[in-house]
């Protein structure tokens, strides 16, 4: 299969409005369809979702894009105060959106925040998809919200298709960021990945065989670069079979990975009662 090793938009200048961006009050988009559900019968209490607008500097004035953070109920800045907090952030493919390949952003938010010891994550958008530059912009702009706002002071970025860009480039300016995960990514606009290999960063790369967007080529070549350049980092590789750009047959699967990933970087632990009854739970409808 012959693909594509890049979903970058071919002009990287954007025009001069900005895309229609998620209504941040859109109840649809704070959970997962099933997790209110899910959550009273595993007996914990649903983390806390709201969208929110996050200014980003630019020429002029800041613009706005659009995000959804979830954090655990109890929650606050002064509880985080004294401890370096991590957070993950979820960035979008070329298209933009805040609920990832087959919806697996929103299981993920739910799932982390509302763990015992609660990993906030916030689910960002863009205002000009598929243009590193200011999709960039876009990520280190939230971060500074969620340091400013939330005392966070360590990031685990995750990225989807042309996401793999925005989040290796991120990684590769800013130390604040302590590993990426990524999701059929792309190879083109990535060499922060050997920036992160050379830092010992760890690295999860996510991809299914039959990826005919951005063929599986692509994070094995990600994969050899960061192996080239490593100096002691972990670069992981999950190769799903027989699965497609979106993990649409195995997305539970890497709900699950990416989870483990993210909680492992944060120093958070769960039981296997937690495991079982809260991070392998189905929060999302099932449409094929």
């Amino acid at each position: 299969m012959v693909g594509r090793s890049s979903l970058s938009a071919r002009s990287p200048t954007p025009e001069n409005d900005h895309r229609p961006l998620p209504n941040q009050n859109d109840e649809s988009l704070k959970h997962a369809p099933k997790a209110a559900a899910t959550a009273q019968q595993a007996r914990r209490q649903l983390c806390h979702s709201k969208g929110l607008e996050i200014k980003v500097p630019s020429a002029g004035s800041p613009s706005p894009t659009t995000a959804f953070i979830h954090t655990p109920q109890n929650y606050h800045r002064e509880q985080a105060e004294g401890r370096e907090k991590t957070a993950a952030i979820l960035v979008p493919g070329n298209e933009g959106g805040v609920l990832g390949p087959s919806s697996i952003y929103l299981s993920i938010a739910d799932k982390l925040a509302s763990l015992n010891r609660g990993i906030p994550v916030l689910r960002l958008d863009h205002r000009f998809p598929a243009r590193t530059k200011y999709c960039v912009a876009d990520v280190l702009a939230a971060m500074n919200y969620l340091q400013n706002g939330y005392a966070v002071g360590r990031f685990v970025l995750v990225g989807w298709g042309f996401g793999g860009a925005t989040v290796f480039t991120a990684a590769g300016q800013d130390s604040r960021i302590v590993g990426c995960a990524t999701i059929a990514s792309q190879s083109d606009e990535a060499d922060g990945i050997e920036d992160m290999a050379r830092r010992a960063l760890p690295v999860l790369l996510i991809h299914g065989t039959e990826d005919s967007i951005l063929t599986a080529d692509c994070s094995r070549r990600l994969s050899e670069r960061y192996r080239n350049a490593s100096r002691g980092g972990e670069g992981e590789m999950a190769i799903f079979e027989g699965d497609d750009h979106q993990l649409s047959q195995k997305a539970l699967k890497a709900e699950e990975v990416l989870c483990d990933f993210i909680m492992r970087l944060a120093g958070e632990e769960v039981g296997d009662e937690e495991r079982t009854q809260w991070l392998q739970a189905q929060l999302r409808d099932v449409t094929n």
